[in-house]
């Protein structure tokens, strides 16, 4: 007689919230990772040749789908939009950087997540966006948790932390330009003109620095640009599965493994002035999230009922 065939296990479905908080989980990570080898290779490569490599490995991971979708090198249209783009991008990439290598990783990522509080003020003032009252709160509470962390008065303000308010500002103004993009532009479309465009802008400044890289070197700079460029795609990832709103609070989980490696990795301990204001940074920042998305919602029901 045959043997009864043997039952298999049933595969648990993740819902989509579920799924898309383990892609920006993994994200999230992945920043975290790079953000820790940044520190570790400007130890032995100027910063402007690490972000040269770091931009030009992951134009090289971009490349296959540029051949397969046949994009071509620079975009057809809005090239004007993505040079500025682009010029964002080289401006926060430098600025965050250079920070990384004079503040502890903890703060200056906190610091970094005042990005959406610098958004939601540019959106207001160039896109004419809608800002309530309950907004507007968060994105002073936002700030005052930044000046949580910097206590300008008790503390001198190091160069460290104004780069990373740079980087904030010119990540703000990025996603300006992100939002008027992806009106008629794939993600995977915009990241590859991106790199493309990025890796000429960053070997100008890199080429006044210039030493080669060892093997080893070599190999930590390769892993960055491949970590930087999946951490792409896994954002993309969650933001498809699941709605912003329910991703975006896990984008945070990257302060904690970020202290994580800062400790293990460095020695660092932030101090309980850097966890309060984190605390008010990430508070913060997630309402935000949710208030954009619900406000997308409602007027995506409003032009349908159009």
């Amino acid at each position: 007689m045959n043997k009864p065939a043997q039952k298999r296990a049933p595969v648990v479905a993740l819902s989509a919230p579920v799924e898309g908080a383990l892609w920006m989980i993994a994200a999230s990570t992945c920043w975290a990772v790079m953000s820790a080898m940044i520190r570790y290779i400007s130890t032995d490569l100027s910063s402007l040749e690490v972000a040269f490599f770091r931009i030009l490995f992951a134009a090289f991971i971009m490349a296959p789908h540029m051949v397969r979708k046949k994009t071509g090198f620079f975009p057809r249209k809005h090239r004007g939009l993505y040079l500025l783009r682009a010029a964002l991008h080289a401006c926060a990439m430098l600025c965050w950087f250079f920070a990384l290598t004079m503040m502890p990783l903890a703060p200056a990522t906190a610091l970094y997540f005042t990005a959406p509080f610098f958004a939601t003020i540019l959106a207001v003032l160039f896109l004419g966006e809608v800002v309530h009252t309950r907004r507007w709160i968060a994105v002073a509470a936002g700030f005052a948790g930044a000046m949580v962390i910097l206590r300008p008065g008790f503390v001198t303000l190091e160069w460290g932390a104004i780069l990373v308010l740079g980087t904030a500002v010119a990540s703000a103004i990025g996603r300006i330009t992100v939002r008027t993009l992806t009106r008629d532009q794939s993600p995977n479309d915009m990241v590859t003109y991106n790199f493309n465009i990025l890796t000429p802008i960053m070997l100008i400044p890199a080429l006044f620095v210039w030493q080669w890289p060892s093997l080893e070197m070599t190999a930590w700079l390769a892993a960055l640009g491949v970590i930087g460029a999946i951490s792409h795609l896994f954002m993309t990832r969650a933001y498809v599965v699941a709605e912003a709103s329910q991703v975006a609070p896990f984008d945070f989980t990257q302060l904690i493994v970020v202290a994580a490696i800062g400790y293990l990795a460095f020695g660092e301990i932030p101090d309980e002035w850097t966890v309060a204001g984190s605390i008010l940074i990430a508070g913060s920042a997630i309402y935000i999230a949710q208030r954009e998305a619900a406000a997308r919602k409602q007027k995506a029901k409003q032009g349908t009922a159009a």
